[in-house]
């Protein structure tokens, strides 16, 4: 706007009156974010922003004279972005973050932004503390974090979305770490003429030849055909915690149709619990007469360690997700190197059918205080966290634990279009080069670069022997994943969506007790110590016991 005057003095006193406010230390809200409109744009001046942290003890990646607080990580985001992050307050990864942020919630007291798990997230919204985040979203999240949105269809905002309105950055999980296949030593398949089991009965059959036929042919009936889960360990994955469960039988589970620990449809379209349905009962019941014949691991939920009998050599057959060349494999494979552990997306069921449970697109959320003047600021660091945590960030030595306000930003498919990629460049038909500029996909350049030094020719062979595990046990334990472990090679399969990843009000008071009263029927159900039809007393007890006022509260959210 230009004001004119003869001697041309108005003009420069505004000048002089604007410089002055703005160099002030005043941080006014229009003016900076007029500097700083793009989602990568620097800020003329300085903008503060105080931050909540966990820290893991155990990390101890950081050089010396750096900090939590003041890292490479600080100093980009300065750099980058001119945006000076200040901890207000650190908390120990686990239980001790959780009791920082329930202080501050109770003493009103949040910092200006800070990572926040799905409970935390709804008290926050509940008590007025957050910011909308809204318009921050709609005018500075960068294309690339867009897109990581478009690809989940809107389910990640929708979990920070009340009332129209967006109060926390959710971040985003790939789909494949919640989808269990069954891993199964091959080379035993071999030695005994069998093929790859598809359906349940199927496996019921592997399972008891690999308990009495000798298959690592050491003479010794000391072989197991399923391993279960290690004590405290879980049967399987729920709404709360829908990963992570390895050694569980969730594929047996979906074999029959149950779907324990998620909320699923009825036939009219309500919500019902899927551990009360009588397809749970069903499964139940196979799980135990697998048990009773002693095809699941005898000593399930009381040994110490699942993956004990895997590393040994002693297991034929367990389930897990598609990382598993990370762990217990290289063990594994350094006890024998020749044990060909392959994954399979069976059993299937009746229709032919594979199917999954899926987690949540997302676990965590960034929410910023309400009242903050530049609720785009941890958008922007977002932003920044998208764009270089591939190319950038990975070469640094520093975990990425220290970035001050990280949430996971993945490609929902990443380990799918990976592994598809990888593929491809194998078999000659693309290029690594055809793969260049895809941030989003943060491991895909040296997946590129790798492949071919572990991975041996032929190409379309991914059978333990077709491996160089000695050339870089890092670059194969990943590799070897997704190649062999992820569920996009297996076929196309039905995905199984709790429809709720969250807790509601009486959740928080009664969830635990319930959850308690469900393992302990189902384990002693399989381990025959209840009978079957004790799980029709537990439906009645679980229903009695706060699970009809949850299933109202679940119909009340998704209405």
């Amino acid at each position: 706007m230009r004001i004119y005057c003869k001697s041309g003095m108005i003009t420069i006193c505004i000048v002089f009156i604007l410089s002055g406010c703005r160099f002030s230390g005043q941080t006014d809200d229009r003016s900076l974010s007029e500097e700083a409109k793009g989602p990568f744009s620097k800020y003329e001046l300085t903008v503060p922003i105080r931050i909540g942290t966990s820290v893991d003890p155990a990390d101890n990646s950081l050089p010396a004279g750096d900090t939590p607080g003041d890292n490479m990580y600080s100093r980009y985001v300065k750099d980058q972005l001119n945006i000076e992050t200040n901890v207000l307050w650190f908390g120990l990864d686990g239980k001790d973050y959780d009791q920082k942020v329930s202080l501050s919630i109770a003493s009103n007291s949040l910092p200006d932004a800070l990572t926040v798990n799905d409970t935390q997230l709804r008290e926050m919204v509940k008590a007025g503390m957050l910011q909308d985040l809204t318009r921050a979203y709609n005018d500075y999240a960068s294309p690339l974090m867009k897109g990581l949105n478009d690809k989940v269809e809107g389910r990640a905002l929708q979990t920070a979305t009340f009332d129209g309105k967006l109060y926390g950055i959710p971040g985003i999980n790939v789909q494949a770490d919640g989808v269990h296949t069954m891993w199964i030593r091959k080379d035993w398949l071999d030695r005994l003429g069998l093929e790859v089991p598809k359906t349940l009965d199927d496996l019921e059959k592997v399972a008891k030849a690999f308990v009495e036929q000798d298959p690592d042919g050491n003479g010794k009936d000391d072989t197991i055909g399923i391993s279960g889960p290690q004590s405290g360990g879980r049967l399987y994955g729920t709404c709360l915690s829908p990963t992570n469960n390895t050694f569980g039988f969730d594929p047996i589970l979906s074999s029959l149709h149950a779907f324990p620990g998620y909320w699923i449809q009825d036939a009219n379209g309500q919500p019902i619990y899927g551990s009360i349905q009588p397809e749970m009962k069903t499964a139940l019941g196979k799980l135990r007469e697998l048990y009773a014949k002693g095809l699941i691991d005898p000593e399930m939920s009381v040994r110490k360690d699942a993956a004990e009998p895997v590393i040994s050599g002693r297991s034929g057959i367990f389930f897990g997700p598609w990382w598993m060349g990370y762990w217990p494999l290289p063990d594994a494979i350094r006890k024998n190197p020749k044990a060909n552990w392959q994954s399979y997306a069976v059993p299937l069921d009746a229709n032919g059918r594979f199917n999954a449970h899926m987690p949540s697109t997302t676990h965590s959320w960034v929410v910023v205080r309400k009242g903050y003047e530049h609720p785009e600021v941890p958008v922007k660091m977002l932003n920044l966290l998208v764009r270089d945590e591939g190319p950038v960030f990975y070469s640094w030595t520093i975990s990425a634990g220290n970035y001050p306000l990280r949430v996971v930003q993945a490609a929902v498919d990443e380990e799918e279009f990976t592994a598809q990629a990888l593929r491809d460049v194998l078999m000659g038909t693309k290029q690594p080069v055809d793969y260049n500029n895809l941030p989003e996909y943060k491991l895909l350049k040296s997946d590129l670069e790798n492949i071919k030094k572990v991975k041996l020719e032929p190409y379309d062979k991914l059978d333990i022997d077709a491996w160089n595990t000695l050339a870089d046990l890092g670059a194969w334990s990943r590799l070897y994943s997704l190649m062999v472990g992820v569920p996009y090679y297996k076929g196309d399969y039905d995905k199984v969506y709790s429809l709720t990843y969250s807790q509601t009000k009486t959740m928080e008071s009664r969830w635990a007790n319930l959850k308690k009263l469900e393992d302990e029927t189902f384990l002693k159900i399989i381990m025959g110590v209840a009978a079957l039809d004790d799980f029709d007393k537990f439906v009645a007890d679980w229903k009695k016991q706060g699970g009809d006022q949850i299933t109202q509260e679940v119909m009340a959210t998704l209405r």
